[in-house]
Order: structure tokens, then C-alpha cells, then sequence
């Protein structure tokens, strides 16, 4: 590629290159990496020309800047494939809600604690509603905390709490995430039959 001028002012804004450079000198790189000492920037610029390349200032915050000769095309593909690696590699992790009752199903509140186990190996946190109605608004705090935990002891992924059990506005409330210090369950152990679950794992939040 041959000597490149600006073609926008995002350009220049985003790597600036060739006469863009507003640096007097630069430490120039080569286009294998090697290192050509700090230059006057019309040197640089002549060795670049001499190449048939492009000189693309890609540390401007270091003294002097670091400039680099390659080509253009190549510089951008390269930045492209870094961001996109570091995109890749960021988690986007949420908190996801699933809400249990008293009473429900073995089969029911499995599917629910799979569901749940899926988000955990997804990397997001998950907070866990027992939701109480009626009467169950009036029993004791320790057997209703007893009963949301024995829930929490089917899901098939470890986990750990993250915000304790606490009192919400729809019953009682525990945060979990996934425990990477551990490995994960290959099978989700047998539900007990007296357990909080759910209708149906479609109510999932």
C-alpha cells in the first residue's frame, strides 16, 4: 500500500498517521517490530515512504509517541481482530430472577433448578424468590428459610450466596452465583418430595 493521506477526522481521531502525526520526533518501529530509536518525524516519514508503507502513530500518550511503519489495511484488520478477541472474552453477566413456591411438584421445581443452573454456568448471578401467599405469609422464618434452601440443595451447578436470605416484598430472597472453585454436579441429585418449586420454569424472570 502505498503513502496513505486522512480521509476523515474520525480517522484522525482514532490512530493518527503520515503527516496527521503532530509530534516533532517519534520512537519509530519497523514493520518486523524493529526498533529505529526515536527520529525526527521527517525521518520517520522518509523511512516509511522508502517502504511503501505508512507511518501510524500507535501509542500517542507516551514521550515521545510510538510510531509504527506498516501498511495501512493491515493495521486496521489487526486493531478489528483485537477488538473483537476482547469483546469475546468480556462476560456480560445480569442478575436473573426465578421465583419458587411451597407445595409444588418434584418434576416441576427440577426443571425450574435446571433452568437456574443454566444461568449459573453462564456466568450470571440469580436471585431466588420464594414467593409466599396466604397463610404461608404467617409461618415461621426459620422453616420457611428452611424450605427455600432445601430448593437451592437440587439446583445442579455449585454455587455460592452471594447476598443472604432476606425478607422481600414477595417472601423471602437469597442471591446465588456460580462457585468456579468447585466442579459442577454431572447430575442433579434427587429432589426431596416436601420442597419449594415452581408451576412452571416458563415463569422464570
Amino acid at each position: 500500500m502505498g503513502f496513505t493521506k486522512y480521509t476523515s477526522q474520525a480517522e484522525k481521531e482514532r490512530a493518527r498517521m503520515n503527516e496527521g502525526i503532530r509530534a516533532k520526533e517519534v520512537r519509530c518501529l519497523g514493520p518486523e517490530g524493529e526498533n529505529f530509536g526515536i527520529l525526527p518525524l521527517a525521518e520517520a516519514l522518509a523511512k516509511a515512504r522508502e517502504l511503501g508503507l505508512d507511518l501510524i502513530e500507535i501509542s500517542p500518550n507516551a514521550n515521545p509517541p510510538v510510531a509504527k511503519i506498516t501498511d495501512y489495511g493491515k493495521f486496521k484488520y489487526e486493531q478489528k481482530k483485537k477488538d473483537k478477541e476482547v469483546k469475546s472474552k468480556a462476560k456480560i453477566t445480569e442478575t436473573k430472577e426465578a421465583q419458587v413456591k411451597i407445595g409444588t411438584s418434584e418434576h416441576d421445581m427440577l426443571i425450574k433448578a435446571s433452568k437456574i443452573a443454566t444461568w449459573l454456568r453462564e456466568g450470571h448471578r440469580v436471585k431466588v424468590d420464594l414467593f409466599l401467599w396466604g397463610r404461608y405469609k404467617y409461618m415461621e422464618q426459620n422453616f420457611l428459610k428452611e424450605r427455600l434452601e432445601r430448593f437451592l440443595a437440587v439446583i445442579p451447578e455449585n454455587y455460592k450466596i452471594a447476598e443472604p436470605v432476606q425478607k422481600s416484598p414477595k417472601g423471602l430472597l437469597v442471591v446465588i452465583e456460580r462457585d468456579t472453585s468447585k466442579k459442577a454436579h454431572s447430575a442433579a441429585p434427587k429432589a426431596p418430595k416436601e420442597a419449594a418449586g415452581e408451576e412452571s420454569a416458563a415463569d422464570a424472570g
